[in-house]
């Protein structure tokens, strides 16, 4: 973006409330607890400015400065409340560890009630007084069709981008009713209506102009000019504009792209792979021997199976079948008890061993799968990872379902798994997690499955 564009979004107006209302919040506080004009001494003040800088560092990172973050009152005040009980935590343990006697308790309190008043005033100030009464809004003109601008506009309403609406223009060449003139008329209008900045509405299809000469004049006229990309539609798909070197990059994701989300639920996976290996091999030992006296044929099952984003890897899992129940499984497609042959499902499948149902029925045949969890080929929460006969009958709608490292466990096993007969219902599920994830949601997962276990609901 470059330092001279550094803090354009930033509502520094916003910033200077807060810490206005944090300071008096500090003095109120100050004459309440009988502390007076002991409250100036470094300890007090000290506390003070601690709590604001931990506040505010906290409030951007919510974007709570951001001029384009819509304001409504229930998130705002979830934000404000966060960042806040953020800031108090930080400055509460440092106290702890610092010389806390020197600090008035009763001053200490006194000060957070009157500061998350404070901080819970400034923002409806800033959104409720500053925006509609102080803040000197920049004249703007509209380039595009009056209709397509309704939803942004009230885009622009909600959030705490100074703009006032002088008018429309269009970029037809024939005189349209209610706009301010042609696109060709534009350095005329923007002379006549001292016109701060220009919004071009740009779209893929039908309109295409070539703006480049528009922006050129607003530029040399020192005009600011902002282009809205609307030409493509994300669906369900979440977007951010970042840039690399000077070029602009509009993102459109299904996934999440949070590094520091994803990488916190990579060490949960490695963290849990290891505890489930550790804890569990009693149980692994023993059921590799019964496999090995009960039928011929290997312990472990391994099978080609498809990852995120196609990637093939060996999938392990205790042997629980007849060594030819590939073959066999072909003569049986006619009992498939599923609604289509993108999976296969049996409830009294022959080639199942007489160990083979007991693990089964106790899911110790998934074990080994822990492996593939420590080796980065699966997740503990995922998608059910197909198999690549599978994924061969996928329509382009499946191949989302994918998009994610699959899981041991994941939605469609934890919402009774053995009674969902439809593909398309699994594939909801699946998808359903990905556009929901949240690292919390893995955890409730883990703990349902751990339910389930004791319980051998669902599990074949």
């Amino acid at each position: 973006m470059g330092k001279f564009n550094k803090n354009a979004n930033t509502n520094l107006m916003y910033i200077v409330c807060d810490i206005v209302f944090v300071t008096i919040a500090f003095l109120v506080a100050a004459f309440i607890s009988g502390v007076g004009m002991n409250a100036l001494k470094e300890g007090y003040f000290v506390i003070m400015v601690a709590f604001l800088a931990i506040y505010i560092l906290s409030g951007k990172n919510e974007r709570l400065y951001n001029t384009t973050t819509f304001f409504y009152a229930d998130r705002f005040l979830k934000r404000v409340s966060k960042s806040f009980l953020i800031a108090t935590a930080v400055v509460s343990t440092l106290l702890l560890w610092g010389k806390q006697e020197e600090i008035d308790r009763r001053f200490y309190l006194t000060f957070l009630i009157w500061c998350y008043i404070g901080v819970l005033s400034s923002a409806f100030f800033v959104h409720y007084v500053l925006k509609k009464k102080v803040m000197v809004k920049r004249r703007t003109v509209l380039i595009g069709q009056i209709e397509r601008y309704e939803k942004f506009i009230r885009f622009l309403e909600k959030s705490s981008t100074e703009v006032s609406v002088v008018g429309y223009v269009s970029i037809m060449e024939e005189e349209q009713e209610g706009y301010l003139g042609n696109i060709k008329d534009l350095e005329h209008i923007i002379h006549k209506y001292a016109i701060d900045q220009i919004f071009i509405m740009e779209r893929q299809r039908g309109d295409v102009i070539d703006v480049q000469p528009y922006i050129n004049m607003c530029v040399e006229m020192g005009v600011t000019a902002r282009v809205i990309m609307n030409a493509y539609s994300g669906g369900v798909a979440q977007s951010y504009v970042s840039s690399v070197g000077t070029y602009p990059v509009i993102t459109y994701h299904t996934v999440s792209l949070n590094v520091g989300a994803r990488a916190f639920k990579r060490i949960v996976d490695i963290i849990g792979a290891l505890s489930g290996i550790i804890l569990f091999s009693p149980i692994m030992l023993i059921a590799a021997l019964a496999i090995k006296l009960d039928s011929k044929g290997p312990v472990i099952f391994k099978q080609k199976r498809v990852g995120m984003n196609g990637r093939y890897f060996n999938m392990y899992k205790f042997r629980s079948m007849c060594v030819d129940a590939e073959e066999k499984k072909k003569e049986l497609m006619k009992q498939n008890e599923m609604d289509d042959s993108f999976m296969f499902k049996m409830k009294n499948d022959p080639r199942i061993t007489k160990v083979g149902k007991f693990i089964r029925k106790t899911s110790i045949d998934e074990l080994p799968q822990f492996f593939n969890v420590l080796f980065g080929d699966m997740s503990l929460v995922g998608t059910r990872p197909p198999t690549v006969d599978e994924v061969e009958q996928y329509e382009r709608r499946h191949w989302r379902r994918i998009s994610i490292k699959p899981g041991i466990t994941g939605m469609w096993q934890v919402s009774g798994r053995s009674t969902i007969t439809d593909f398309e219902e699994i594939v909801e599920l699946d998808t359903k997690y990905i556009d929901c994830w949240d690292i919390l949601i893995d955890f409730k997962i883990i703990f349902q499955t751990a339910l389930q276990l004791l319980g051998s609901k669902g599990a074949f």
